[in-house]
């Protein structure tokens, strides 16, 4: 029902559209136009069924967070588990699903999930290209470097955030500390920073996971049943 409703609006929208166009000489095709502008976008061109896929683009990021924070916190090694798991899941699905966004016309969706998409390939290339001699291993300063660049980008996220509902805030927050932690033990060497910043990615990590997966429960159950 809902979806005839879109559907009958937007031909609706169209029709009022091509009557503005077919009368330019009138006060008519400005009055027109001026409601059209303040309709969503979304009325126009977005009529479809497909699935909400911000909540593949959370627990992708979640999960992949939180495995590497497992290793920044000290808690296992960085070995193939997490290069497979930022090349395909973090990096390969958030690029998939920052593409579905566009689709949906959600600029924020689509600049933050293909981004952090893009940023996981990009550290699954760091890892592997020194293993296969393509290029050489980055040095602390390099790695603070890219994680420096990463990081302007995850303040205007944040800024973006604040807009929007609390709990990314306060996830875009935490990855903000996140990287300030990273590029600080880096350019330090301090250990235990970097193992704070471990810890930090764990809790960033999982409030992803927890908005990503409480949004497939909330579809699911029909009703708000999970915060998010």
């Amino acid at each position: 029902m809902h979806h005839n409703i879109l559907y009958i609006g937007a031909l609706t929208t169209i029709f009022l559209k091509m009557m503005a166009l077919s009368a330019p000489e009138s006060g008519v095709c400005d009055i027109i136009m001026e409601q059209i502008e303040e309709k969503s976008r979304n009325n126009l061109f977005l009529i479809d069924n497909t699935a909400n896929p911000a909540p593949l683009g959370l627990c992708a990021f979640g999960m992949t967070t939180i495995l590497l924070s497992l290793h920044n916190a000290g808690i296992t090694g960085l070995s193939s588990p997490i290069v497979s798991m930022a090349l395909f899941y973090g990096g390969l699905a958030q690029l998939v699903v920052g593409l579905m966004e566009w689709k949906k016309n959600n600029t924020f969706g689509m600049v933050t999930f293909a981004s952090f998409g893009l940023f996981w390939i990009s550290f699954a290339a760091l890892l592997m290209m020194p293993a296969l001699g393509l290029a050489t291993a980055p040095s602390a300063p390099d790695l603070a470097a890219f994680l420096f660049v990463w990081g302007i980008l995850i303040v205007g996220l944040f800024i973006c955030s604040l807009k929007m509902h609390r709990i990314l805030q306060i996830t875009l927050a935490a990855v903000v500390l996140l990287v300030v932690l990273l590029v600080t033990a880096n350019l330090t060497g301090s250990h235990l920073i970097h193992t704070l910043a471990g810890f930090m990615g764990i809790i960033a990590g999982a409030l992803a996971l927890f908005m990503g997966i409480g949004a497939v429960i909330n579809e699911i159950y029909g009703s708000r049943v999970v915060p998010v």
